[in-house]
């Protein structure tokens, strides 16, 4: 969320920049709310002075000996008139903050210019794009003919956008998220979470999936209103919600896998084949917490944490700098990494690093305290994927495979699957 002070004091700055991300700001719906909102607190200010006032008289009319009833009158009326002038500011404040909740962060100065992915700038690629002597296979063709990837069965238990694993394609995703953790933790000096798959509301919009983007949720029924996770950002950011944060203790690094679960609303008949956009898929989530001064150097490096999982998989990719109109809602800025895939002859968004300043902190009351002011200010929130399991499993059958239809493990990997070299 957008800081209201800042948004009143620079609301022309504010559209400009809003509409780079192709968001029109609705400037003369906010002024009307905010010109409604001070007439409204300038009305219940007046009233609840005017009813201290009398309350006063009252004290003083009563040692005086005098007839209180007519004062007592007027204050109750003062009252009732006081209610009714505080429940108009609530009113008028519930529009305004439903106004703020929906507007998107601000873009950060150095994010591209455009309105959508056509515009994103490769800012790097890493790795060399395999040759086959053979028509390289997809990840679907190649798990089905070896027996280990299966999705009408899934269909049948959970309907599209499902898979089964078998074997050693189940092991090779769980030697994935081990070693993806591992390094995390050991080499990047991440702490390890493990946190529910159910949040409530208050989580969601902290991180901003509520309440603009309740249309790709899961929502569970029951005696509780909670939600399925749609990644590990959610709860794992929502670790520093309503706290003050003693410098000592920053920056905050958080590691955590969960399943994750996405609706996929608006994307019907993308990817609709194989595992690349799923309703259930598995993911290690990399959350950073740290003071605002530090946070574009963290997301270079939150960047380049991620890429280290696949220069050790030897998996080919590129870095992306989103434009405007391409990074999510929350963001300031986000770096894409996108791996090679041989059957679409392309390269796939396997990764998003963003920072996203206070924008979060601000939904979630997360502050720290600054010692130069004694202060509590608002910190600032970082994350990316490290990376998204099912589409690495992707990316290694398909790059890694033979004209038998085989499978070869990445030398990394062979460690965690019992020193397996070929499926």
């Amino acid at each position: 969320m957008l800081d209201v002070k800042y948004l009143r004091d620079n609301l022309s700055v504010v559209a400009k920049n809003l509409k780079k991300r192709g968001f029109d700001l609705d400037t003369a719906e906010f002024q009307r709310l905010e010109t409604a909102r001070k007439k409204s607190q300038v009305k219940a200010e007046d009233l609840q002075a005017k009813r201290n006032e009398r309350s006063k008289l009252i004290g003083q009319a009563k040692a005086k000996g005098k007839d209180i009833k007519p004062l007592l009158a007027e204050v109750a009326s003062l009252g009732d008139e006081l209610k009714a002038a505080e429940d108009a500011l609530n009113q008028i404040q519930d529009q305004l903050n439903e106004f703020l909740w929906n507007m998107p962060n601000l873009p950060h100065e150095s994010v591209p210019a455009g309105l959508d992915a056509t515009k994103n700038v490769e800012v790097r690629k890493w790795g060399d794009i395999p040759k086959f002597d053979f028509k390289p296979k997809d990840h679907v063709d190649l798990g089905e003919q070896l027996g280990l990837m299966d999705f009408e069965t899934a269909a049948k238990m959970s309907g599209s956008r499902f898979v089964v694993l078998y074997g050693k394609f189940a092991q090779l995703q769980r030697a994935l998220i081990q070693f993806m953790i591992e390094v995390h933790t050991e080499e990047h000096q991440y702490t390890e979470v493990s946190v529910p798959y159910l949040v409530n509301k208050d989580a969601l919009f902290g991180t901003g999936q509520l309440p603009k983007f309740e249309a790709d949720l899961f929502k569970v029924k029951g005696e509780n209103e909670l939600y399925l996770v749609p990644t590990a950002e959610v709860p794992v950011t929502n670790i520093v919600r309503d706290s003050i944060i003693e410098e000592k203790h920053l920056p905050e690094k958080f590691v955590c896998y969960t399943s994750c679960f996405r609706s996929e609303a608006g994307s019907y008949g993308k990817d609709t084949r194989g595992m690349i956009r799923h309703h259930q898929f598995e993911k290690v989530e990399l959350v950073r917490i740290v003071k605002p001064d530090d946070s574009y150097t963290a997301l270079e490096e939150l960047t380049s944490e991620a890429e280290c999982i696949l220069k050790n998989l030897k998996l080919p990719y590129r870095v992306m700098s989103l434009c405007a109109g391409d990074i999510g809602f929350s963001a300031a800025k986000t770096y894409d990494l996108e791996v090679w895939l041989p059957s679409q002859n392309c390269y796939r968004e396997i990764s998003s690093c963003s920072n996203f300043e206070s924008f979060q902190a601000r939904r979630m009351q997360a502050r720290w305290r600054n010692p130069k002011t004694k202060k509590p200010e608002y910190v600032h929130t970082l994350n990316g994927s490290g990376l998204a399991v099912g589409r690495t499993l992707i990316a290694i059958v398909e790059n890694y495979q033979d004209k038998d239809g085989r499978i070869h493990i990445p030398e990394v990997l062979q460690p965690y699957m019992n020193n397996l070299k070929v499926i």
